[in-house]
């Protein structure tokens, strides 16, 4: 080749040629299939006597036809890659112009060096001041270093005068390295060019062989599997093979091995006159080695893969099974079931050290779709066409037409395995800095990785302009050079104690998860046998006891449940830290919720005097879309903070969306600009408008910081809820207004000792927050109280209420819609709560303050066409001294004068109060009212005394005790109980036999599976569902299916009912026994065919559910 001139579409630049060698590859070969191609022609008309005595146009048709479209192939992808690298000559001449210009460029900067040098000391300095103030921030973001800035400052003032020089030497340095980085970026870049550019040529050539291989598989496919008698015997394959063999040079031999199945094996071998061989070790890299007639007969297996055909050079391995061979079995499997090339890991070639791998191709009986699946492909198989190839002579061919001057060393590696990379190619070398590229290699195989690690074989030389340059600059500074190193060891000495305290900070980051794991495991162990001795008390109970022995049991129960909440609140904290709790997502209502939380602090309440109330905006959906039982248990937290230091005034729950706050400000009953209102009373007293009359702590500051309310959300479905818990309870210091999320930790040392708690409620309440994607705060001043505020965000339901009676969800009564109402109170706050209770039910609502005021309304009712409010509810602060009895007095003095519509009945008058003792209830009643409903309100109290008093909707028996209910139920039924645990089976056991069960028990459930199948007498199982060897969801799956063939059985007339008891039907009924009631076990139980669960240890209301849908036999729940 030339090296002047126009070569093969070279060209020469400024004196430097760039001639494409891959160009002279490829026209080699190209020619060489053209000759081939010609010589095939001339000789179409030579038969070949084959063994079956036809004669056949073989090889030269089966060449000539098959690897003229590889020819064509090859043409096109030459083309290409000779505008390719016609491009990448390009790229590389303007590389050298650019080389040139900055060559030129650093002379002219030698010219202005000082001028510049000022300018360039200037800048020095604030890198290095940037540095130390980027250092600082990040210590102070990570609360774990701070570097005293007084200190550093008395250091740079005593060196001021020296700065100057000092950034000198740093400027040597600097100009140093950017000449000399320049001069390593043009050497990494011609690097990353040639090793690219050699990477991919040898994807090329890979390739191309490939495309032969294939084309070798057709042949097979077409003339030995689509003729009948076969076209190709091993003669034929090796003169085809070898006259090909310059179509593929870079393979050592290709070979086919048949499919054969093992009910085929023996019929193959009578025709073949061998025995199937099989590979004596897993690594078939020592397959060359063998001597076939020396080789074990392959073991029997369901399918063999013998060779019957191969080239000459690897003509021993000839009935050998390659899937007795590991890699080639693995091989085989992918390639069959991808359609697609397989690789093997790299192996030694025959009677050489060099490495190779082996490529399989699948025959298939006729072509098959793209989109085949994997059976439809193993279906169709016939055979397997392999061919190894000699990695190290592909790569030594490749670079002896690309040497040029400034050579480079490469080394080829499988990295399938990336954590131990085998090496295919090259010598060892060590590479420092980042003089070495890595280019990937696709050989075809999406399963298989290659790399192509590339460096120079020579060293660079010295940047001696840049070592002169900077040498010169730093002689001038050279005396004051110490001061500059130990500024610099100043900062990295800062940044190594920083680096330390931050693994600090990991390791009692990880001491705290694993203490976190270690209090979830134990309260786990603790919990277990708690609710045994909760059972047991509970068992107890039910003996005759004398009074004081009652109130001992009464106390033990009663501490035994709050260890149990402790324990519960530990777990949730340790699942918490851990990153173990998940957040549910079903539907649930919120109003509900409130309600149900409203019922866990009624006795706290009334014992305290204080007066709990609930609130949700008309404005917040019925249902949403969240987890139900973490939002209560968040309101019920921050409730029982509440009820704890509390000791008069109120507690108020407030709901919103926070769109509602963003368009109207403070809405929380007009808070922030009520309470702050100071309201006339008779006596004097201060009093503020709210819900008790007492001040309280404004939150809207606080949630003026939540994002909520400064972002908007673009998401339809969501809805954003914020939360108001505000109480008048001693408050909160500054001091420990600190540490009040802290886990553990509490105001003071006095507040666990006065008020009880561990100080971690709070703590769990805030990351559950997080968890729910929203954000809390508060507000507090000591001695008037607190408020808490929250966002949650849910999404809205998109179903009918029918979807979530299990969650939260109670139907609202209807039978007082269209009713009419008048509220009696003087404070507005407390009015539009009973205003919400009342307009859930249906009922219009009317409100004045005071007695007089309703008189008036009642009168103006009689003498107009407005119709009579059906009841008046009066609280009991508005009811007066002396006046609440002369309201009802005048009221009927109103009915006896006539004046009253004699068509309607005397509107009913409801009393409410938080303290109402029941002698003054029943004295109310006497008197003339209607009912006493105490605070704090809630729906189900509400409608049941309006049901009370006005007569209606009294359909159920509500008065039946509920123990003899369930004891009607459960008498002579048949239980089985399963259960791992002695304790928790008697437990169980003596829940059920107190109701008059017949139980039976028993401890695993292999034991249950025995007992349930029919014919069996039993009517319920309750199942734990966490048992060793076989948990309660896989014992209920075994006996549904048992019950399942029966019943078919019975169905088809197979066999009689009275073979089994008599049934024409069995089902069952399983209940599973577990404290997790989440909905992911829910939903697990009902999966494996449960048909409930209760909940350990059991409760009357909730055995009763749990057992009333299976046993009852005309009875009705008392409690609905």
């Amino acid at each position: 080749m030339g090296k002047s001139g126009l070569i093969h579409g070279g060209n020469q630049v400024n004196g430097m040629s760039c001639i494409p060698d891959s160009l002279c590859i490829r026209d080699k070969i190209y020619d060489g299939k053209q000759n081939w191609l010609k010589d095939a022609i001339l000789q179409q008309f030579c038969t070949v006597q084959d063994k079956y005595g036809v004669n056949s146009h073989a090889p030269a048709v089966l060449e000539a036809k098959f690897l003229q479209n590889v020819i064509q192939e090859d043409i096109s992808s030459t083309t290409q890659g000779n505008l390719h690298e016609c491009e990448l000559c390009a790229g590389m001449n303007g590389v050298n112009v650019v080389q040139n210009i900055v060559s030129s460029s650093n002379h002219t900067v030698m010219l202005f060096l000082s001028a510049l040098f000022g300018s360039i000391v200037v800048s020095i300095v604030k890198t290095i001041h940037k540095r130390r103030i980027q250092s600082n921030k990040l210590c102070e973001s990570d609360k774990v270093l701070q570097i005293p800035s007084a200190k550093i400052s008395r250091k740079w003032s005593k060196r001021a005068l020296l700065i100057g020089v000092s950034i000198g030497l740093c400027s040597s340095g600097c100009i140093f390295l950017c000449m000399y980085a320049d001069v390593v970026a043009r050497r990494i870049e011609n690097l990353a060019n040639m090793c690219d550019e050699r990477a991919r040529m040898l994807q090329d050539q890979f390739n191309v062989s490939m495309n032969h291989v294939q084309a070798l598989a057709i042949l097979v496919s077409t003339f030995h599997h689509g003729k009948n008698p076969s076209a190709i015997d091993q003669k034929t394959f090796e003169d085809f093979t070898a006259r090909t063999t310059f179509e593929r040079p870079l393979m050592s031999g290709v070979a086919y091995a048949l499919k054969v199945l093992h009910s085929e094996r023996e019929q193959f071998e009578q025709q073949h006159g061998w025995k199937i061989k099989k590979m004596e070790a897993g690594d078939q890299s020592l397959v060359h080695d063998y001597n076939p007639e020396k080789l074990e007969p392959s073991p029997v297996q369901d399918e063999y893969a013998p060779v019957i055909f191969s080239q000459e050079t690897v003509k021993h391995i000839i009935s050998v099974d390659m899937m007795s061979g590991k890699e080639d079995h693995d091989n085989i499997l992918r390639s069959r079931a991808t359609g697609k090339g397989a690789l093997t890991s790299p192996f030694k070639l025959l009677k050489s050290n060099h490495l190779g791998v082996v490529l399989t191709f699948t025959v298939y009986k006729y072509d098959l779709p793209p989109n085949a699946t994997p059976e439809e492909r193993i279906h169709a198989t016939l055979g397997y066409l392999g061919a190894s190839f000699d990695v190290p002579s592909l790569v030594d061919k490749l670079l002896e037409q690309l040497a040029s001057k400034q050579k480079i060393v490469v080394r080829l590696y499988d990295t399938t395995n990336h954590t131990s990379p085998i090496k295919m190619y090259g010598s060892d070398f060590t590479v420092s800095g980042d003089l070495q590229h890595i280019s990937s290699i696709d050989f075809g195989d999406p399963t298989r990785k290659h790399e192509m690690h590339c460096r120079f074989k020579h060293e660079p030389p010295l940047p001696w302009s840049a070592i002169i340059i900077s040498a010169a600059v730093a002689i001038i500074v050279l005396l004051v050079g110490h001061i500059i190193y130990a500024t610099l060891n100043s900062l990295e000495k800062a940044e190594q104690d920083y680096i330390v305290m931050r693994e600090l900070k990991g390791q009692a980051e990880a001491a705290d998860v694993a203490k976190s794991q270690f209090l979830a495991t134990v309260s786990h162990e603790i919990r277990t046998p708690m609710n045994g001795v909760l059972g047991m008390l509970q068992m107890l109970m039910d003996t005759e006891l004398d009074t004081t022995q009652q109130d001992f049991v009464v106390t033990a129960q009663e501490s035994g449940k709050a260890l149990i909440n402790l324990i519960n609140e530990v777990l949730d904290l340790a699942k918490i830290e851990s990153g173990r709790i998940e957040l549910e997502a079903v539907p649930f209502d919120v109003r509900d919720i409130l309600d149900n939380v409203v019922s866990l602090f009624y006795e706290k309440s009334q014992a305290k005097g204080i007066e709990l109330a609930v609130l949700v905006s008309d404005q917040v959906p019925d249902v949403l879309i969240g987890d139900p039982w973490r939002f209560r248990q968040i309101i019920t937290n921050l409730v029982g903070n509440s009820m704890k230091f509390t000791e008069r005034g109120h507690i108020f729950v407030q709901v919103h969306l926070v769109e509602e706050l963003k368009r109207a400000g403070n809405i929380f009953y007009d808070v922030s600009a009520q309470n702050r209102e100071v309201l006339d009373d008779p006596d004097n007293m201060k009093l503020w408008n709210t819900l008790s009359g007492l001040e309280v702590a404004d939150s809207w500051k606080s949630l003026e910081n939540f994002r909520m309310f400064k972002t908007s959300t673009g998401e339809t479905d969501t809805i954003n809820l914020v939360v108001r818990v505000e109480d008048t309870g001693i408050g909160i210091t500054k001091n420990a207004q600190l540490r009040i999320f802290t886990p553990f930790m509490q105001a003071d040392s006095s507040t666990s000792r006065t008020y009880g708690g561990t100080g971690i409620g709070l703590s769990i309440t805030k990351r559950l927050v997080e968890l729910m994607g929203g954000e809390i705060g508060f507000t507090s001043k000591s001695g008037v109280g607190s408020t808490f505020s929250f966002t949650a965000i849910f999404k809205e339901n998109r179903k009918g209420p029918g979807d979530i009676k299990r969650y939260y969800f109670e139907p609202t009564p209807s039978d007082f819609q269209g009713m009419r109402a008048l509220i009696i109170d003087g404070r507005n706050a407390r009015a539009e709560i009973t205003m919400y209770h009342l307009q859930r039910l249906g009922i219009h609502c009317n409100l004045v303050a005071t007695t007089e005021s309703a008189f008036s309304a009642l009168l103006e009712a009689c003498t107009s066409s407005k119709s009579n409010p059906n009841m008046v509810l009066v609280d009991t602060e508005a009811w007066g001294k002396g006046s609440g009895f002369a309201f009802y007095r005048r009221l009927v003095d109103l009915q006896l004068k006539g004046t009253h519509k004699s068509s309607e009945p005397m509107p009913k008058i409801f009393l409410l109060g938080t303290s109402i003792s029941p002698a003054e209830s029943d004295y109310l009643r006497l008197t003339g009212y209607g009912d006493c409903i105490r605070k704090p309100l809630r729906l189900s109290t509400i409608a049941a005394s309006f049901r009370k008093t006005l007569g209606i909707g009294v359909t159920r028996q509500h008065n039946r005790d509920q123990s003899s209910v369930l004891q009607s139920v459960l008498t002579g039924k048949q239980i089985l109980v399963v259960d791992d645990n002695a304790v928790n089976r008697k437990v169980a056991a003596g829940s059920l036999k107190k109701y008059g069960a017949i139980v039976t028990c028993v401890d695993s459930g292999n034991d249950a599976i025995d007992m349930l199948k029919p014919p069996h007498t039993f009517d319920a199982c309750f199942m734990d569902v966490q048992m060793p060897e076989m948990d309660g969801f896989e014992a209920t799956r075994l006996i549904r299916s048992v019950e399942k063939k029966i019943n078919d059985m019975i169905q088809m007339g197979e066999v009689s009912a009275d073979n089994y008891g008599n049934k024409p039907h069995w089902h069952v009924p399983i209940l599973a026994m577990t404290a997790d009631v989440i909905q992911a076990t829910f939903e697990k139980c009902m999966e494996c065919g449960m048909d409930g669960y209760v909940s350990k240890p059991f409760e009357e209301q909730q055995l009763y559910s749990a057992v009333a849908h299976f046993l009852e036999t005309g009875e009705t729940d008392p409690t609905s």
